[in-house]
């Protein structure tokens, strides 16, 4: 057998040993830093033993054929339980499972949380549904209003027509009584004119009257 394999052999044996030691007593650790150490150091471990591995089956390989084979079958048996060291390793790099009663208390827990989140749904559900309705009752009462508006401002509009209308009514019989007015004033202008042509024309009647009395009388 090749001298340097059976070194590398008798270093990988030994730091397999020392790899399986460390991982028992890490095995017993709670977690923590101590035990993420340990684990480090493993993992630091498991790639010397992947180095010797790889040299000791590069030195298999340039050996002769007869003792290639058996070399070999022993190297599988080394990569196998260097597989399950590694296994074992991982495992250890995982935080605790819990156990049987934490699950049940997990999964209990899980289930009021579950329904503790299906009441909060439907009292989110409840909230919402009312909300809506409140909103409907706010649209419906801003309807209202907006028709009551719309209903004011139909009204003023015909109040301000009807007094548009009155006021042009206001004006016409203001313009009637002006010409009323004047006609009256015309009237009373011509009534006083007449009267004084008629009194000047009975007047003039009296006086020629007297005159052709006073002729009668004197002859």
């Amino acid at each position: 057998m090749s001298q340097v394999y059976e070194g590398y052999e008798r270093q990988y044996c030994e730091l397999s040993a020392n790899l399986s030691r460390k991982c028992n007593s890490a095995a017993a650790l709670p977690d923590g830093a101590k035990k993420k150490q340990e684990v480090s150091e493993l993992q630091a471990g498991l790639d010397d033993a992947d180095v010797l591995i790889r040299k000791m089956d590069l030195e298999a390989r340039s050996l002769q054929p007869s003792l290639k084979a058996t070399l070999l079958a022993k190297l599988r048996e080394y990569k196998s339980d260097l597989s399950k060291l590694k296994r074992e390793v991982k495992k250890l790099s995982m935080p605790n499972q819990p156990g049987h009663e934490e699950l049940l208390e997990s999964g209990m827990a899980g289930h009021e949380a579950s329904a503790n989140q299906r009441e909060r749904l439907t009292m989110s559900t409840e909230r919402l549904n009312q909300s809506t309705d409140r909103l409907r009752e706010s649209r419906r009462a801003a309807l209202e209003t907006e028709e009551l508006g719309v209903s004011i401002l139909e009204d003023l509009h015909q109040q301000r027509e009807t007094l548009l209308h009155s006021h042009k009514k206001l004006s016409d019989v203001d313009s009637a009584i002006d010409k009323s007015k004047k006609v009256l004033t015309s009237m009373s202008r011509r009534i006083s004119r007449n009267k004084w042509i008629l009194g000047s024309i009975i007047a003039a009647l009296i006086l020629a009257i007297i005159i052709v009395l006073y002729f009668k009388i004197s002859h």
